[in-house]
């Protein structure tokens, strides 16, 4: 496997380019934002309902507590230091089952998302990681995408910017290589060989029967390895009318994304068989511009550059007609410089 060339086509296509690559050319027009609002954090009034509008800072469990309970996947939050009794007993309590999600409560990326299967797996888990944790049901629904929205908080429907849907990597047996060798083959599975050889690790070198589909990744981030497709094809006045109820049962939320998992495109639409995995605020992405074989890097940084003018007319019309104050520009630079130490941490505790 070579590292190199692995290396070499992340470098050459844009898609997995970081994600400042992005944000670096919308700087201006953020700044330009930032004088029209008379406030250099403006965008913190754009959710009122989520902790700075949701830049990253937010509880995960809090705002899934948002979600009607309809939509709501079971979910227990798990605080640093709690025995492992405690948690098996929390969980016992809330009738969730394993496999089951384990990841951050403060958390982005994907950074320690991870499926787990047993009590052994849970207890590794929670020793390799302590920071608070939430624990949520395992969604069997087939099918998982990203619908982007938004509201202006004097109106009664909404609009739908994005959908992302998501496919998860796959390598298909022959009964003579190994998973490792399959992976290497694959043209999108080798980028992501190390995070696979450890979710995979018991069965790395084993031969999966000829025919036989492994599923490589559960976890619907494009971090690791799920391919983002542009489903805006499918943005319709149905759908459009579904997400607006949802979006009215969730108070101070006018911007973000709903990650969603579901069993058809059909029940979608009908608000049927659907569970919201998370609600994203002002960082969150509209992830279809992730496609490269519908959108160029152009396409996406004009992309991120539109939902910046969208935060800018909710936050301002939040701030006059709604009377909802903007954060101190003091305690957010704090909260910003306390994120990205917590952020390290978190990157050191994925490399362990």
């Amino acid at each position: 496997m070579s590292a190199f060339k692995s290396s070499f086509h992340k470098l050459t296509h844009w898609e997995h380019w970081p994600s400042y690559m992005f944000y670096l050319p919308n700087i201006p027009y953020s700044f330009y934002l930032a004088i029209k609002a008379k406030n250099p954090v403006f965008f913190t009034a754009t959710n009122p309902a989520i902790k700075n509008s949701g830049n990253g800072m937010e509880s995960k469990y809090e705002t899934i507590q948002m979600i009607p309970q309809v939509y709501r996947p079971k979910t227990v939050l798990i605080k640093i230091n709690s025995s492992f009794n405690e948690i098996l007993k929390k969980i016992e309590k809330s009738k969730i089952e394993f496999p089951l999600i384990a990841k951050p409560d403060i958390g982005f990326r994907g950074i320690l998302v991870q499926k787990i299967d047993s009590e052994k797996e849970l207890k590794k888990y929670f020793e390799n990681n302590p920071i608070d944790i939430i624990i949520q049901e395992f969604i069997c629904y087939p099918k998982e995408c990203g619908i982007f929205y938004y509201r202006l908080p004097n109106e009664k429907s909404g609009t739908i910017t994005s959908i992302t849907l998501k496919r998860f990597l796959t390598v298909v047996g022959d009964g003579i290589k190994t998973l490792s060798e399959l992976i290497i083959e694959d043209k999108r599975a080798y980028l992501y060989f190390d995070i696979l050889k450890k979710i995979h690790q018991e069965n790395f070198e084993s031969i999966p029967k000829k025919g036989e589909e492994i599923t490589l990744t559960v976890i619907g981030n494009h971090s690791k390895g799920t391919e983002f497709i542009d489903g805006n094809h499918l943005i319709n006045k149905k759908l459009t009318k579904t997400i607006d109820k949802i979006s009215h049962q969730i108070k101070g939320w006018y911007y973000g994304r709903l990650d969603i998992k579901y069993e058809s495109i059909e029940k979608l639409m009908n608000g049927q068989q659907l569970k919201i995995l998370e609600i994203n605020g002002i960082i969150s992405e509209p992830t279809h511009i992730y496609d490269a074989s519908k959108n160029s890097y152009f396409d996406a940084v004009k992309s991120i550059g539109k939902h910046w003018k969208i935060i800018y007319q909710i936050a301002t019309n939040n701030h006059k007609n709604q009377i909802i104050g903007y954060t101190n520009t003091i305690v957010f630079c704090k909260e910003i410089i306390a994120l990205r130490k917590y952020a390290k941490k978190l990157n050191k505790l994925r490399l362990q």
